[in-house]
């Protein structure tokens, strides 16, 4: 007996660069306890913030004090969720390689940079799309990659 997928094979886009067979979908997700971030703030102030932190990320976050520490957590889950989805954990990346920008519509993109971006590049990320929320004690982030099947996933770490 065949069984027929509920929806056509990911991704359904028009653009040409994405041809079925030719791309798959990685995805990673992430939760953090915010208590566990506002320990760390409180505990290593400045230097935590500017090490996993943009200064964009953190003066989006200090712009609301009630709100500072679940911006943040959800901030720190997007750049977990983003080094499983896009296989880049255990090669050197920078937290501040990897940034949340709020749109002005209200969503959240990844943006990478540095050892971030020339990895992700070099291991066939396409595209990626990110989802941040956060209720009660957590934050959570769920990162999507389409990526070309054709490359190996394991980045040269010589660079």
């Amino acid at each position: 007996m065949s069984i027929t997928p509920a929806l056509p094979a990911f991704p359904l886009t028009t653009l040409t660069e994405f041809q079925s067979g030719e791309t798959e979908l990685s995805v990673g997700m992430d939760l953090v306890l915010m208590s566990r971030i506002q320990a760390s703030v409180e505990r290593f102030g400045t230097r935590f913030l500017t090490r996993v932190f943009t200064p964009e990320e953190q003066a989006y976050a200090q712009s609301s004090s009630p709100l500072m520490f679940e911006r943040l957590a959800a901030r720190f889950a997007a750049k977990e969720a983003a080094l499983k989805a896009l296989g880049l954990a255990g090669h050197g990346v920078a937290w501040v390689d990897m940034g949340v920008v709020r749109q002005a519509d209200g969503s959240v993109a990844l943006l990478l940079s540095g050892q971030a971006r020339a990895l992700a590049e070099r291991m066939g990320v396409l595209q990626t799309a990110l989802s941040i929320s956060h209720d009660g004690a957590y934050a959570a982030a769920v990162v999507a990659a389409i990526v070309r099947k054709k490359y190996d996933r394991k980045p040269d770490v010589h660079t």
